[in-house]
């Protein structure tokens, strides 16, 4: 356990030492970030626009916005929850546009070969598919990236009790359709292993 807490200390003060590079100047020192952070970024983005490709393109502009005012990134938040403050913003407001414009949010069904690149399975699609856009970005946030309810509500603008209760809310919503005959869903979801 402590060797995980040293663990993440260190990772802290890595990327604080990078983002204070970024800040004085140094824009190269701005693709450790990127490489830290894409995979996730890039999940979450997938997850709630359902596309690859505008989860692309999204995690992209998330990066050059993070870029752009990374002057305003300050310490007192992981560097971490406010890159997913800028994803959270950047994708409702891409989820807005595509719903001004009349045009439903897209069905992205992968073929078994883009799942198998990107560790997606059927049951992950079937659970989100019953999960409005809110939903999804709290379970993801809670449940694949581990953040506290505090977290996911500053990054959401949200209360850490409306959190709560929402994933409370959500769990019991996912838990109806699992355990309805056929299938029982019971294994946890993790990237990477």
């Amino acid at each position: 356990m402590n060797e995980s807490r040293s663990s993440d200390e260190n990772f802290d003060i890595e990327i604080k030492t990078v983002v204070d590079k970024v800040q004085a100047g140094d824009k190269q020192a701005y693709s450790y970030i990127i490489q830290r952070f894409q995979r996730r970024i890039f999940v979450y983005c997938y997850y709630l626009l359902k596309s690859q490709e505008e989860a692309e393109d999204a995690a992209q502009d998330i990066f050059i916005k993070g870029l752009e005012h990374i002057n305003r990134y300050s310490h007192t938040v992981s560097l971490s929850a406010w890159l997913y403050k800028i994803a959270h913003n950047h994708c409702v407001d891409l989820i807005k546009k595509r719903n001004k414009n009349d045009q439903s949010l897209v069905e992205y069904k992968a073929n078994r070969e883009q799942e198998q690149d990107h560790g997606y399975t059927e049951i992950i699609h079937d659970l989100l598919e019953h999960l409005n856009v809110e939903e999804r970005q709290i379970l993801l946030l809670r449940s694949l990236e581990e953040y506290s309810y505090d977290e996911i509500a500053a990054i959401m603008d949200l209360k850490p009790t409306t959190v709560r209760k929402k994933y409370e809310r959500l769990r019991k919503k996912l838990m109806k359709p699992m355990n309805k005959g056929g299938k029982v869903y019971e294994q946890p979801f993790r990237i990477g292993g």
